[in-house]
Formats: C-alpha cells, structure tokens, sequence
C-alpha cells in the first residue's frame, strides 16, 4: 500500500474515533505512532522482523516531538496570556468593564446585552481563553440581564457568543497555535487579531439592536445614568487598556523604530501589571493559588493537545498527503476563492464534532498548504497571486479567518465548548437552552466571516503598519 493510501485510511480512523468521543490528543496521537509503524513497515515489505524495526523507528520518531516543537519560545505565550485573564478576574477587571460598557451602551435597545458584549471584547484583550471568558461573565452578566426581564436563554447566548471573542482578540492563545504549527509570524498575527475582533463585536451589537427593535420587550434599555456617572466608570477598566497598550509596544511599534521587546516578555509583564492590580484590590493566596492552578490546567490541556497532534502531523509528513491534498486542490476547475469557501464551510461542519484547538492542530498541516498553493505559492507577490495579497499576508488573513470558524465552533451543538461552560456555572440552565440562545449568532458569525472574506483589508490593515 502506497503512503499516501495508508495516510488516508489512518486520518479516516481519527476523525472516526474523535466524532465517537476519544480526546484529540489521545486520538491524535495514537493515529500518528499507528501510522508511522504502518508506513515504515510497509517499506520493509511486512515481515514479522521488519515489524519490530518499524516499531522501533517509529517510537523514536515520536518521542522526539514533545521537546523539540514544544519548547518553543513562542508556545511560554500561552501560560501567561491565560494567566492574564484569571488575575483580571481576582483584580475585579471583569466586573469594572461590565460596569463601565452598562453605563455608556445601556441605553440602547437591547443595551444591557449589548454591554456584554462590549464588556466581553474588552475583557478578551487581557485573556486568552474564551472558556474563561464565558464562565465569568455568566456569573456577572446574566443575573443583571434576567432583572430587567431578558429571556434567560437569550441572556445566555449573548454571554457565550461574547465569550468567543477572546479567541479572536489578543492575547490570544489559538492564534499562537496557528503560528506554530504553519510558521508564521506571532507578532503579526497578534496585531491582525485586533480589527476583526472589534469588527466581530459591532456586528453582534448590531444583531441584538435589530432583534430588540423587532421585537417588543426583547432587550429593554436601561436608562438613568448621568454622565458624571459615565466618567465615574471609566478609571477601574484603565488597568484593561494598560495591558493592551503593553501588547502592542512589544509587537509593533507605532511611534516608529523597532518594538520594545518580544510578545513573550510582553504578555508577562502585561501579567506582572495585572498581578499588581490584584494584590492592591485585595487578592489573597487563596485566589492567586486558585489562579495558578486554574492556569496550569487549561496550559497542560492546550500542551497535550499540541503534542498529540504534532506526532500525527509528523506521519501526515510521511505519508506526504498534504502536498497530495494540495495539488488536488489546485487542480479543481474553480475559481481559487469558491475553494476558500468551501474550506471554511467543511470547518463549520467539523467544528460540530471537535473541539476548536484540536480541529485546527489536525486540520492546518493539510490545508495550510492548500491555501498557499491556491494563491500561488508562499512567497507569491501580491500582484501575482489569486487572492491580490502576497504569501505572508495571505498566511495572516487565512490564519484570521479559521480562527473566526473556531470561534464559531465554540457555540455550535453538539460540542459548542463555551455553551456547557455557561450551563454548568448557571444551575437555572440547561445546555439546551443555552444552543437555542447562541441561534441567532450564527447569523452574525456568518455576515463578519463574509465581511472578512470580501473586505481582507479588515484583517491586514495594522500589518501592513507594521511592514
């Protein structure tokens, strides 16, 4: 059986195994070790000495992957911007944004969801974690949005929706996986995370204004704050921007010369800063060890996850089935951009039955360079190339536009990861009634996707700044 045969059958047995409920990592890296045994034996011609060698050679091929990819310098991203959330939350970050965005957005039809929102974007810009996004904004958002009457399903969805922002907006984890595993820049992929995600934001704002204008009594405003009180607010959210301001000094830096430093010893400081804030409002061992720990889990899940997955990559390598997918690609009878469609259509539909960071660790390595190949190489200029951007740049905007699929991802049934972390923090709240809040999000994740897609200046606009 030829390599690439065998690569088939083995990524047809995963996505089998992971749609019937196994952990990507496990599956992942299972498939890889099953796979790499098979195509080395395969070469010796399946005798019973042979098997012992293909054994041999393929354990050692995998064990060398968990230190040599991930001790990467740009993966020590992830601890800290994870970190950053938790502490913002001890710092009571997350409940002066709700406060402030309330008093300024609340009087708006549907306002107080629309505050969420806003209160959620802010908050995404100093967490790298959606689900942690989502577990605290149910504690904060949703009791005040069932007081003045919201449909609790819907008060539900908003926060799950907004939670999803934070894969999106920088600091963000999924977008430092997205550089590993294809190689591109993290510092530019940081900065192309900033205007989508506000983008993102508008457009659900702008979605719960229409329903709350259509619809009597859907989302009533809330009115009464005077702008003394408006002013007030603004201080205790400060510590926000601060962070974000750090980030940016140390990707790119818009007053002209190089950047301050890494994104690495950016997001540490930017943690050192929120740590402060923490302590002066009051943080005691109890909640930074509560912190830490919290941290430590979702990085040790987020890590296992990558190191399954690259040993599977490393037999996709072998099998040589990306470059395979590839040329079929390119060689379909379409136009370039309704192959980009149907890409991130066949991500919507595989998000339903995995998780975001397993889907794209498993799914990049294959159409990465499918994508590279449909503008017409990697180092294509932009005058040359399908899309009308060169090949880094076309590498950033595709690595924003999965990343809003595995936003979208985050909220769809069966899986919908953010939905039963909203659920499980609200005992009044089944995870269905969440999925039927999320519904009408759908409709705007699918006009900020297309907005993305025909307008790619959205994403590449502070790039490009950056040179």
């Amino acid at each position: 059986m030829e390599p690439i045969e065998i690569g088939i059958f083995v990524s047809l047995g995963l996505l089998a195994v992971v749609i019937l409920g196994m952990r990507v990592a496990f599956a992942a890296a299972i498939a890889g070790v099953v796979g790499l045994i098979w195509i080395f034996w395969a070469k010796k011609g399946y005798s019973s000495d042979s098997f012992f060698w293909a054994l041999t050679v393929a354990a050692k091929t995998a064990g060398q992957v968990p230190h040599s990819k991930v001790s990467s310098q740009a993966l020590s991203l992830i601890p800290t911007f994870i970190l950053i959330g938790y502490l913002a939350y001890y710092a009571g970050l997350t409940k002066a944004l709700f406060e402030a965005a309330k008093k300024w957005v609340a009087w708006l039809p549907g306002g107080l969801a629309v505050s969420t929102v806003f209160a959620t974007a802010g908050f995404a810009a100093v967490s790298g974690a959606s689900v942690a996004t989502s577990a605290v904004f149910a504690r904060i958002a949703i009791p005040e949005m069932l007081a003045i009457g919201y449909d609790k399903r819907f008060a539900a969805g908003v926060v799950a929706a907004g939670g999803t922002l934070a894969s999106l907006i920088p600091p963000s984890a999924i977008l430092v996986i997205y550089a590993i595993i294809v190689e591109q820049d993290v510092g530019m992929l940081l900065l192309a995370g900033f205007v989508p995600g506000a983008f993102s934001a508008v457009i659900y704002g702008l979605l719960i204004v229409g329903l709350a204008l259509t619809f009597k009594n859907f989302g009533p405003p809330v009115s009464g704050f005077t702008w003394k009180e408006r002013f007030a607010a603004l201080p205790p959210a400060l510590p926000i921007f601060a962070v974000v301001a750090i980030i940016i000094l140390f990707v790119y830096n818009p007053f002209g010369g190089d950047a301050w430093g890494t994104p690495t010893e950016g997001g540490a400081i930017g943690a050192f800063i929120v740590f402060c804030m923490a302590l002066y409002k009051g943080m005691r061992w109890p909640q930074l060890k509560d912190a830490l720990m919290e941290t430590a889990k979702l990085a040790v899940m987020i890590f296992t996850i990558i190191w399954g997955v690259l040993i599977y990559v490393r037999f996709l390598g072998f099998a040589d089935l990306p470059t395979a997918f590839s040329d079929w690609i390119t060689s379909l009878d379409q136009s370039p951009m309704l192959t980009l469609v149907m890409i991130l259509l066949a991500y919507a539909i595989l998000g339903m039955f995995m998780d975001a960071i397993g889907m794209l660790l498993l799914t990049l390595p294959i159409t990465y360079p499918a994508v590279m190949a449909l503008n017409g190489g990697e180092f294509v200029s932009a005058a040359d190339s399908a899309f009308g951007m060169s090949g880094p740049m076309a590498g950033i905007w595709f690595g924003i536009l999965v990343v809003k699929m595995a936003e979208f991802c985050l909220i769809t049934p069966p899986i919908g990861l953010n939905c039963f972390v909203v659920a499980g923090v609200r005992e009044d709240l089944s995870v269905q009634d969440v999925f039927k809040g999320v519904t009408p999000f759908f409709i705007a994740d699918a006009i900020t996707i297309a907005g993305l897609v025909a307008f790619p200046s959205i994403v590449l606009w502070l790039p490009s700044l950056a040179g």
